[in-house]
């Protein structure tokens, strides 16, 4: 059975939006009245039409509710305004065109003395501009509603300067939602433990295509949309055809990724044979040292690193047994006691970002692993058991499919346009979301350093479930999944699941 599947079952540039200039925009603010402008209660709003809704009488609308239109994205359904009025927000929410309202300038952080060198990088960088939600699978998107990805792209769908490599089972790059934001001279094959051209037809799992869709599939009117549709994406095939992530393949693709000026990493893996690598074996202890080594060499070059969590339904921050390694080869696992001196890799290194994984209920998925020391942020991932929704109604997330993968059932197989598309659930799925908005704040001019507390500070905290739900899908050990940590920070969601718009805002 496949290890993705749950076991249990840097600068400033003019900016055009969708024939609406940077100029323009400044000329709509200027021509906003007086009060609008130096009324300390003005703020400004994101207005987000329901799908399919026109925003022609957008001037009307926010004029009615005591506001001023700034800005008209009529092709996808959103609309910048401001007002003063304290019941505009309200009044605009009761509209029955209207999705959602969001107040922006409500979403910044105070940057504490010391802390601005690490957040902030000189402003946007080169290209970073808006982008559409209306590709013709966006309405099955449940993932990028939910983190409000729509909004985001209002403000930016990130920037071309800024490349995320995806540490997966290779990419396919001829994929029409991928083929426009490939980057083919940061793409390599390190499945032979050293890095070769990646050649058609490299994905013949599939995992890795579906998890660069996730991350920057384009807003090109087909297909979905990433969340990240303008930057680059660079396909590190890092496993062999069946989707083992092995020490040297890692360690090639973190090399290369220090050597290459990746920006951010996607890792939706665990580094095999051992789930979990205990620092009092020898033989153990050297591949998490490699492993470390590698990943931290990208991380002093400025790399943000992204990792899923895990399908195991395991607290990965107190761990009693490991009963999957080594995973290969097949028939070589033995049940073994451990404790915290073993850890998992890639998401226990020092830095990275752990994401869990999140339904359409807003719940941490039924096989997501956590832990109050590993999970930093939650992300959707799927969940096909616990929340099917009208709006998930398989639960799993949709994105981009290789053309020769093996891993997607025909039943969730979805053909656009001669493309493949696949629903696949699990923290693969999640870390995409995260590594996306990763971009996101680079293309805004968030240094690397400061992407992760970004990244938190802006994510919307959710509070330990009644954990009875998780009954039937008990950890590793055969003990409950127990949630520690208060709203702040817990050992289900982190910070809380990641919010686009809130981070780009």
């Amino acid at each position: 059975m496949s290890k993705f599947i749950p076991r249990r079952l840097r600068r400033r540039t003019r900016l055009t939006v969708v024939g609406i200039t940077a100029g323009a925009v400044l000329a709509a603010l200027i021509a906003l009245p007086a009060n609008a402008l130096s009324t300390a209660e003005a703020h400004t709003y994101l207005v987000l039409y329901k799908p399919g809704k026109s925003t022609s009488d957008a001037t009307k609308v926010i004029s009615s509710a005591g506001g001023t239109l700034v800005a008209n994205y009529a092709e996808i359904g959103v609309v910048i305004a401001r007002s003063d009025s304290t019941t505009f927000a309200t009044t605009v929410r009761g509209m029955s065109k209207v999705s959602g309202v969001a107040q922006t300038d409500r979403f910044g952080v105070q940057i504490r003395d010391g802390e601005l060198d690490s957040i902030e990088a000189g402003g946007p960088l080169p290209g970073n501009a808006p982008a559409t939600d209306n590709d013709t699978l966006s309405g099955l998107q449940w993932d990028m509603r939910q983190i409000h990805t729509p909004e985001a792209h209002a403000i930016t769908g990130g920037s071309p300067s800024v490349v995320v490599g995806d540490i997966d089972t290779g990419l396919d790059f001829t994929h029409p939602d991928l083929a426009p934001n490939y980057d083919a001279a940061n793409s390599t094959d390190c499945s032979s433990g050293a890095p070769q051209p990646l050649s058609v037809g490299n994905d013949r799992n599939g995992h890795g295509t579906h998890t660069a869709g996730t991350i920057a599939a384009a807003a090109n009117g087909t297909g979905i949309v990433g969340v990240a549709p303008n930057v680059k994406i660079a396909g590190i095939k890092s496993s062999n055809d069946d989707g083992f992530f092995f020490p040297e393949m890692v360690i090639c693709a973190y090399h290369w990724v220090a050597t290459h000026g990746i920006d951010v990493t996607n890792n939706s893996y665990f580094a095999d044979p051992f789930l979990f690598n205990c620092k009092n074996d020898p033989e153990q202890r050297a591949l998490w040292n490699a492993e470390r080594r590698a990943i931290g060499f990208a991380q002093s070059r400025g790399t943000v690193v992204v990792a899923s969590e895990g399908n195991d339904s395991t607290d990965l921050s107190h761990p009693t047994v490991d009963v999957i390694s080594p995973d290969f080869p097949p028939n070589a696992a033995v049940e073994r006691s451990i404790t915290n001196a073993c850890a998992v890799v890639p998401v226990e290194v020092p830095k990275v970002i752990g994401v869990t994984a999140t339904g359409n209920r807003q719940l941490k998925s039924f096989y997501s692993s956590y832990g109050i020391s590993t999970a930093d942020v939650a992300a959707p991932g799927g969940d096909s058991i616990l929340q099917v929704t009208p709006a998930a109604p398989n639960g799993r997330v949709l994105s981009t499919f290789s053309s020769v993968g093996t891993i997607c059932l025909p039943s969730r197989t979805v053909i656009e346009n001669g493309a493949k598309y696949c629903y696949l659930q699990g923290t693969s799925m999640a870390a995409p979301h995260a590594a996306g908005v990763a971009a996101l704040l680079l293309s805004k001019g968030v240094a690397p350093g400061g992407v992760q507390g970004a990244m938190q500070k802006s994510a919307n905290p959710l509070p330990c479930p009644d954990t009875s739900i998780y009954q039937p899908f008990p950890q590793n050990n055969g003990q409950p999944q127990v949630c520690t940590g208060g709203v702040p920070h817990n050992s289900f969601y982190g910070a809380g699941e990641i919010d686009a718009l809130k981070a780009v805002s």
